[in-house]
């Protein structure tokens, strides 16, 4: 099954692809490497899920939140590879960063939200290394931001 029809058999709808705020471009692909700058968490009507994680948001919030990068990441794959994630051969790595209190100590079943996407929709293609790091602030006041590096066919 190709990717874009497991999206579809999960009822997953991609967000658009945003242009970048700054002076910095959205995706890059150097050889076969396709890096995606971070993405930060908008839900499904384009709002962002703000806040500080063992405060305003509990773990299951914040795993939805890093679901929300994750869509994004792979909408911001999508574009980079004219809309055929066919080119995606393999999800190498995802940089999760969590807005979070000094004593939350669950990044890593935050940063699930993303990782477990990835498998959902690439399967082995999916399995990635990570790191999941608290922060004490992000942009715009988003509970996450993930970047992330796939290699391409």
């Amino acid at each position: 099954m190709s990717f874009d029809k497991k999206i579809a058999a999960l009822g997953i709808h991609l967000p658009e692809a945003k242009a970048p705020v700054g002076n910095y471009v959205a995706t890059k692909i150097i050889g076969k490497l396709l890096y995606i700058s971070g993405q930060i968490s908008i839900d499904e009507k384009g709002e962002l899920i703000k806040g500080k994680v063992g405060k305003d948001l509990d773990t299951d919030k914040a795993y939805l939140a890093a679901k929300r990068c994750g869509l994004s990441i792979i909408a911001q794959a999508k574009k980079a590879c004219n809309e055929d994630l066919s080119k995606i051969k393999s999800c190498i790595k995802l940089t999760g960063f969590v807005n979070s209190t000094e004593d939350f100590i669950e990044q890593p079943k935050v940063i699930n939200g993303a990782s477990d996407l990835m498998v959902d929709i690439f399967g082995d293609v999916g399995m990635h290394t990570r790191a999941a790091v608290s922060t004490n602030s992000l942009p715009l006041g988003v509970a996450v931001e993930i970047d992330a590096i796939f290699e391409l066919n």
